[in-house]
């Protein structure tokens, strides 16, 4: 019985000192754009426990976008209508920094609750735009708008761009997914293509390597750079999850296919955030709290828990896909008219709104003396310009 004890003591202290280097370890690069989500849609089922142990966390996140609204976000969710959300993942939060950094991704989100359907576009950060309030830059890539005048800058650009409403935002730093992936028991996803990836090295090699399969759930890490490997497992833990999400050179389909599996993270953490008895703990939202900015306030939250419910369970995941174009060495992507719009008409078909043309070619008015870079771009594409 002591030597059962002591084997058991001995596995304990392996497993907190693996736990402990690995919560010191730096989450470097991009990705979580997602948290945030989670919580405004994964909170059903917190009723009225969630008012006493976290309101005062909820409304530390909550920071108002400084910018006028086509709708009022909290009539439509007190009303029960579909709404839009704008979710941007920053580059900051990492190694220290504190600069505003940039919007790395976006998605557009639509919650109808008619339809009992959560409904994901990721939006290419590289779209060459005019920022709405800083047209005298162009060209910048769409991304910037944040860094450039905050997020009401890229909720007005983003609105611009598609012409649907965006409702109300949610901003979260990287540091927030290896927490709800904890916090959910871990996530099971599909690979869609073979790949190895070290978030030390952002290549297929280095320490912590990971190693996925195409059309699997299964994985491997070695610590060795590949010469052993672990056991397969089904269930990725956070850091897992973040390699799983981060790559992007190897992928055939660039940011595009990084996108792809980024969703693929999310619906899988969706669904099981739905009824997680976890999420009711206190130190879980406090957590999240210091990652995320959202201009929601308690009381929406509290509705969307209430009248939202069965929306996550149906999740329908698309992206707006653009073309490659080059203006004076930089890499842009522009997207075509007729894919803009058949995005446009989907979100709005979410939103429960009347059909309208796609929105400007660029976000906003492109300054007279850079007309000619923007018809440029577009006859990449094969399109003309229109002012």
């Amino acid at each position: 019985m002591a030597d059962q004890n002591n084997n058991e003591f001995s596995r304990q202290r392996r497993f907190d000192e693996v736990r402990q280097t690995k919560k010191k370890k730096s989450r470097v690069k991009r990705w979580i754009l997602y948290i945030l989500l989670a919580i405004v849609v994964g909170v059903i089922g917190w009723g009225a426990y969630l008012y006493s142990e976290y309101k005062g966390s909820i409304d530390s996140i909550q920071k108002s976008a400084k910018i006028s609204k086509t709708r009022d976000v909290s009539s439509l969710i007190a009303q029960g209508k579909s709404f839009s959300i704008l979710i941007l993942g920053t580059d900051t939060g990492e190694l220290d920094r504190d600069r505003t950094g940039l919007s790395d991704s976006m998605m557009v989100a639509t919650v109808n609750p008619t339809e009992n359907k959560v409904t994901m576009v990721s939006i290419p950060r590289d779209i060459m735009t005019a920022i709405p309030g800083d047209e005298d830059t162009f060209p910048q890539k769409l991304n910037a708008a944040y860094s450039l005048d905050g997020v009401g800058a890229s909720m007005k650009a983003v609105q611009n761009y598609l012409n649907v409403p965006i409702d109300t935002y949610a901003l979260v730093n990287m540091k927030g997914l290896e927490t709800l992936v904890k916090k959910v028991g871990g996530v099971s996803v599909k690979s869609p293509l073979s790949f190895q990836y070290s978030q030390e090295t952002a290549h297929d090699y280095g320490p912590d390597l990971y190693r996925f399969h195409k059309g699997s759930t299964s994985y491997e890490k070695s610590t060795d750079n590949g010469v052993t490997w672990s056991a397969s497992k089904t269930v990725m833990d956070g850091d897992a999850a973040l390699a799983f999400s981060r790559m992007r050179y190897d992928d055939p389909q660039g940011d595009y296919g990084r996108q792809q599996r980024q969703r693929l993270v999310l619906e899988a953490m969706l669904k099981k955030a739905v009824n997680i008895k976890t999420l009711v703990d206190p130190s879980f939202v406090k957590a999240i709290s210091k990652n995320a900015q959202t201009d929601l306030s308690f009381n929406d939250i509290v509705k969307i828990a209430q009248k939202y419910r069965g929306a996550v369970k149906n999740q329908v995941s698309d992206h707006l896909q653009g073309q490659g174009v080059m203006y004076e060495g930089v890499s842009y992507q522009m997207v075509p008219t007729s894919e803009k719009q058949r995005i446009t008409n989907l979100l709005r078909s979410q939103l429960g709104l009347k059909h309208k043309e796609t929105g400007s070619q660029f976000a906003s008015d492109v300054p007279s003396d850079q007309l000619r870079s923007a018809a440029y771009a577009l006859a990449q594409i094969g399109e003309k310009l229109v002012q």
